[in-house]
């Protein structure tokens, strides 16, 4: 009886336990989804049905009444897709594409910007204004631009509406990427809703490498970095001295990455065991070239969504260098602010936005394209990448500054052999993580390979010791992931 009482005091939303992809809850929770699965993958509205609705137990469990918000959100894009379609002249069109962009920047705007203008103004006037307890719902920057892209592809005549809610509240909902990415478009995701799906023992090698991938980045490299070294400079750098404060960029470059893209792995690996491909989000960004090569790696799904529905729209490259400056500017200033409603989001996204103009004046000379110049350009790409990681990260600008000065005056660079003593887990969690940031594909590709040819017992056998190895190495607090809050 303690044992099911425990377990039914545990499916309500609790705002203090929020559903992870690292906590015990969401094991089970996955255990449970696949013992029923096997039964109705290949009964396609059945399948359908199932999926979306623990995938709305999902949010529920992540973000409580804010799933009301998600099927609003889903029904209002689902409804002007068809009537975008449906309409005869374009000035229908556009008035139901503004509807459109009304409800999805308004929804976001008044959760996500609403204190931040307030609290802009009253800087700029010397006002008073009170501020709003507005909650962040989990994830609505990320379901927004997902159901935006699908009216957005239906007016530019990219695609045709979809006949079946249920079939779009799935795609919108799909537990494994719909609080933190991948952002998938209709265009990539419905096609797959109606398939007969198999798996053969490739998918699930690949899936099974990008979970075990996924849980040592985010449970074990990105939490112990963020709780025993990166919070601790970064809300104190005055405490530390500039090789600490330096070790911590550095350190803190490696967590958000291990962070998100671990996220994103985990997300791939859970959405390919369930039969369902879902984008690549990450493809080593610190390898990058150049600031350019570097968002062809990040958070791929996002920089092709700014480009293909605001960049591009805007002019692109079309319009003159001037205009192409302008409009990657705006795409990235407005980028920046998509992470978070502050004005370090916003500079963050502007120092890209010139890198990017950059890149646009020298990658087209030859010398650019000699083997020594791409190694110099990692070097200084990566080192440009960790600058704009301060402002990134700062709670606020004097912190930035302040972390910047104590590099630049009080280095000290002697203490490094006693930093390296005292954080010894933290050098090595780092090196191991740069190490096999920049490990050649083909040791993950025959890691695959070996995997592949596990029988089902011992991939199973591995999964559970990477799982215990994570609730070992994890910190007394599950921390939640980076992007959660974007």
């Amino acid at each position: 009886m303690n044992l099911i009482s425990k377990l039914l005091s545990s499916l309500p939303y609790d705002p203090k336990m929020p559903l992870l992809f690292n906590s015990t809850f969401f094991l089970f929770f996955f255990i449970a989804i696949l013992l029923l699965y096997p039964f109705i993958v290949n009964r396609v509205k059945v399948r359908t049905w199932y999926l979306m609705l623990v995938s709305m137990y999902f949010y529920y469990k992540t973000s409580g009444a804010f799933v009301a918000l998600l099927i609003t959100t889903s029904l209002i894009n689902f409804a002007l897709g068809s009537l975008i379609h449906r309409a005869e002249s374009k000035n229908a069109k556009r008035a139901y594409l503004l509807l459109s962009l009304f409800w999805n920047l308004g929804s976001l705007g008044y959760y996500k910007y609403t204190n931040f203008f307030i609290t802009t103004l009253n800087q700029l006037f010397g006002g008073q204004l009170p501020m709003y307890d507005i909650v962040l719902p989990v994830g609505i920057s990320f379901f927004t631009f997902q159901t935006w892209s699908y009216t957005l592809d239906i007016y530019f005549g990219k695609l045709k509406p979809i006949k079946s809610f249920a079939d779009f509240s799935f795609f919108v909902s799909f537990f494994p990427q719909l609080v933190a990415g991948p952002i998938v478009r209709a265009s990539y995701f419905i096609p797959q809703i109606n398939k007969q799906l198999s798996l053969d023992k490739d998918t699930v090698a690949r899936a099974l490498v990008l979970i075990f991938s996924g849980l040592l980045k985010k449970g074990v490299i990105a939490d112990y970095l963020s709780v025993n070294f990166v919070d601790r400079v970064f809300d104190n750098p005055a405490l530390f001295s500039g090789v600490e404060n330096l070790l911590g960029v550095y350190a803190y470059a490696m967590q958000i990455y291990c962070d998100f893209s671990g996220y994103s792995d985990i997300a791939i690996g859970l959405a390919a065991l369930m039969g369902f491909s879902l984008p690549v989000n990450f493809l080593s960004p610190y390898r990058a070239t150049s600031v350019t090569d570097f968002w062809r790696r990040w958070h791929i799904s996002l920089s092709t969504w700014l480009r293909d529905y605001l960049y591009v729209p805007l002019g692109g490259n079309r319009k003159g260098k001037a205009r192409q400056y302008v409009n990657l500017m705006i795409t990235m200033l407005l980028g920046g602010l998509w992470h978070g409603a502050s004005w370090n989001f916003v500079v963050w996204g502007g120092m890209h936005g010139l890198a990017l103009a950059f890149d646009k004046l020298v990658l087209g000379f030859r010398f650019m394209q000699t083997r020594f110049m791409k190694v110099v350009g990692v070097i200084v790409t990566f080192h440009f990448i960790c600058f704009c990681w301060i402002f990134f990260r700062s709670p606020d600008f004097a912190n930035a500054w302040m972390m910047l000065s104590r590099i630049a005056t009080v280095f000290n660079g002697r203490i490094f052999w006693q930093w390296l003593t005292e954080y010894r887990l933290v050098a090595i969690l780092m090196a191991a993580g740069y190490l096999f940031h920049w490990m050649p594909d083909k040791f993950e590709l025959g890691f695959q390979n070996v995997l592949r040819r596990t029988p089902v017992l011992v991939q199973s056998l591995l999964l559970a010791i990477v799982i215990w190895i994570l609730f070992q190495a994890r910190s007394a607090d599950i921390q939640p992931f980076i992007y959660f809050q974007f």
